[in-house]
């Protein structure tokens, strides 16, 4: 992991802490793919070595140590692209975890409605993960020469960013209906299919037939969705900067780390009970951004910093107001639910 850091610092001419913003060239990125594929194959042979159920306890280490590693990688880029830069792959950090906390909980619905064991389900999202990964950089490319080529592209991504907030605002949170999903429904008609789970594997043989597992479909419903939200996220980013390495580097850390967040705040998601509105007023901002800074260039463009302390307080203010603002029946199933672990507890004792 650090020799993969240090070709990253390597590769700049005359970078360190100034202005000067140092080329992306092709060691850069193969550097980081292989810092990424170092993570990646941590998290699979030594934290997943086996299938087991996540405690809460574990999924809030793992998730303080990929926050850290993802804020620690500022560091790299400032030292290396300089402060702006830097300012610009915190900036797109936030606004993709942020985003991505709506992600955690679909994923939620689709494990509730698939009954994935809980001991299959980080399985499931690391290769989850990895598809996203790859897909996100097909759309960073996309988004980036699409918006050096046509010009006004950036009205369509402003207004698209627009239309997403005000749903985000007025919706009464996440729908999904894996149900009646053309890509499952195509699946299932194409594929033969087991009738259960087979431990935690995507594709088995069974009377001399090759069949995938119910785990597949319920991976191919994280990749779709997660597609969807893609949509959304990379327009936002771009809105911040055009940079491919910033905008690639700063999703791959954000997104990395969801697994971990998932488990840490699958059974707590009706708590958040502003995040639909915050999220709505960050895409509301950067999608303004977007077309003011189409219309008017550089005498209506917002700094980076100014950027990140807008979506810093609201993202704050969003989880504080719903911290205050918990509803009285959600503190009653709380302490129901105690009352029935407490009671179970004491029969399993008799």
């Amino acid at each position: 992991m650090l020799t993969s850091a240090g070709a990253l610092l390597a590769a700049s001419e005359g970078g360190g802490g100034g202005g000067q913003t140092a080329a992306v060239t092709p060691l850069v990125w193969a550097a980081f793919f292989a810092l990424i594929a170092v993570l990646l194959l941590i998290d699979l042979k030594v934290v997943m070595r086996e299938a087991h159920e996540v405690s809460t306890r574990e999924a809030a280490i793992y998730s303080a140590v990929w926050i850290a590693l993802g804020v620690a990688f500022t560091g790299v880029v400032w030292f290396w692209m300089g402060g702006s830069a830097a300012q610009e792959y915190i900036t797109g950090y936030l606004i993709e975890k942020s985003l991505s906390v709506d992600n955690v909980f679909v994923w939620s619905v689709l494990f509730t409605f698939f009954a994935v064991p809980n001991k299959y389900q980080h399985g499931v999202l690391f290769w989850g993960i990895f598809g996203a990964v790859v897909f996100r950089l097909a759309f960073i490319f996309a988004g980036v020469a699409l918006l050096e080529s046509l010009s006004w592209i950036v009205y369509v991504f402003g207004a698209f960013l627009l239309y997403t907030a005000y749903k985000l605002f007025t919706s009464e949170g996440v729908e999904v209906d894996p149900e009646h999903n053309p890509v499952l429904v195509r699946i299932r008609q194409v594929l033969p299919q087991t009738e259960g789970y087979r431990e935690d594997h995507f594709f088995v043989r069974e009377n001399g037939r090759r069949m995938v597992t119910p785990l597949l479909t319920v991976l191919v419903s994280i990749e779709f969705t997660d597609i969807l939200f893609a949509v959304d996220s990379i327009p936002a980013i771009l809105a911040i900067t055009k940079n491919q390495f910033i905008v690639f580097s700063s999703n791959a850390f954000a997104i990395l780390g969801l697994r971990a967040l998932y488990f840490l705040l699958a059974g707590i998601q009706d708590r958040f009970i502003y995040l639909d509105k915050g999220l709505g007023i960050i895409l509301g901002f950067v999608g303004l951004k977007f077309i003011a800074e189409g219309i008017g260039g550089e005498s209506f463009h917002i700094p980076t910093w100014t950027s990140l302390a807008v979506i810093a307080v609201v993202l704050a203010l969003t989880f504080w107001l719903s911290w205050r603002h918990q509803p009285e029946s959600m503190s009653g199933s709380s302490e129901d639910t105690e009352t029935a672990d407490a009671t179970t507890e004491s029969e399993h004792s008799d």
